[in-house]
């Protein structure tokens, strides 16, 4: 027989996901550092029991076993899904399969989305809409959608009696350690990591979110990925400020040298911006973690790109980064693009193209042939004296 940890969060409330310790990469885009965890929630009422969501694909024998260590899968009556995404939904038919009378509890949209991924038979779906609720019998699940957290269809569950908010994705951070977020120091850069990832393209659907569940009693936040947060003020208040777009008087690095030239302008302008009082973060995407650019990305003021020419256009790594500013839309409020090139320059033109949408105000391009010279540099440092004084003031 297995043992496992099954903690009760709240009375008759228990979680009974998993740990995924080694896992290292999400979507085939996100480093996991310290792997992440699949959320699951077990809630048993007086006269009913709901599951809130499922975990991902590999790991249906363990969820199984956890769940009949609190209460009979055979007989449970609802299972609620927040989100479709697999790593949440995966299971769905396993755990129906094995549960012949339980119905699943979702939006509309959330049985187009689950549909993509399973077959699931009409008569034991439940559709539900905002403010709906579910009696388990002295326990109460109210629903809340909040669409585009990240995918169309995502809701949010709400457990009055005890005052445990289940909002899904999030809320959430990726690692596997801990259990509640007492148990882990640097919770927060992990959480904002997370949102710079996965949440911040949908900032203003988060400030949506958080003005709907702000007149809520919530003494827990349980989300799908990561701690269970026992003091939520410390994720709501990150998450007022995050979602809100405040940026900090910092300038976020990310460049690509292959010969040293484009590494000297970047030196220079880091160099310039400290001068002046500016907090810098400089990452070589040749050797970094995308993971930390992406939480760097969450409140810098300014973005610099260095980006050296590769066969009329940028260097691949540095065009990766391009596109990922561009599609994580962070609310950096100002840019500069450096590059230099041997034969033929094209990165500041194909950067600028890439860019163009965002609403950063670009405060300067320079682009060298060959090494960078005195008068180049002088330049550099132009350029950083500007965007200095455009962040301070």
């Amino acid at each position: 027989m297995e043992i496992y940890n099954i903690p009760e969060i709240a009375k008759h409330v228990y979680w009974v996901g998993v740990k995924d310790w080694n896992r290292r990469m999400f979507d085939a885009l996100i480093p996991l550092p310290q792997g992440t965890s699949y959320n699951a929630y077990l809630v048993k009422g007086e006269e009913k029991t709901a599951l809130i969501d499922t975990v991902n694909p590999g790991f249906e024998k363990e969820f199984e076993e956890k769940i009949n260590l609190v209460s009979s899968l055979e007989k449970l009556d609802y299972l609620i899904m927040n989100h479709a995404e697999p790593d949440h939904s995966s299971a769905i038919r396993y755990i129906m399969d094995r549960a012949p009378d339980s119905v699943l509890v979702t939006t509309e949209r959330g049985v187009k989305m689950a549909s993509l991924y399973h077959e699931l038979p009409e008569a034991r779906i439940k559709i539900v809409a905002d403010g709906d609720s579910l009696e388990l019998g002295g326990k109460t699940l109210r629903f809340i959608e909040a669409p585009w957290l990240h995918w169309p269809e995502t809701m949010f569950t709400y457990l009055p009696e005890d005052k445990v908010l289940f909002p899904c994705d999030f809320f959430g951070a990726h690692t596997a350690q801990g259990v509640y977020d007492e148990d882990i120091e640097d919770l927060i850069p992990l959480a904002k990591r997370y949102y710079g990832e996965i949440m911040m393209p949908f900032g203003k659907m988060g400030a949506k979110a958080l003005e709907k569940i702000k007149d809520l009693e919530i003494e827990i936040i349980a989300p799908s990925h990561g701690p269970i947060y026992t003091n939520p003020q410390r994720i709501l208040e990150p998450y007022a400020k995050w979602t809100a777009g405040e940026t900090e008087n910092k300038a976020l690095i990310v460049y690509v040298s292959m010969w040293g030239s484009t590494a000297e302008m970047i030196r220079t302008i880091a160099e310039t911006l400290l001068k002046e009082g500016i907090n810098v973060r400089i990452y070589d995407l040749a050797v970094s973690d995308i993971g930390d650019v992406a939480r760097e990305l969450v409140d810098s003021r300014a973005i610099i790109l260095g980006a050296p020419t590769v066969l009329g256009g940028m260097h691949p790594l540095a065009l990766y980064g391009t596109y990922l500013v561009k599609a994580l839309n962070p609310p950096a409020k100002y840019g500069v693009v450096l590059g230099s090139f041997g034969w033929g320059g094209g990165a500041l033109k194909q950067a600028g193209e890439i860019l163009v949408p965002s609403k950063m105000e670009i405060v300067g391009t320079l682009q060298v042939k060959g090494r960078a010279r005195e008068e180049d540099l002088t330049k550099v440092k132009e350029i950083g004296l500007e965007l200095a004084q455009k962040m301070k003031s």
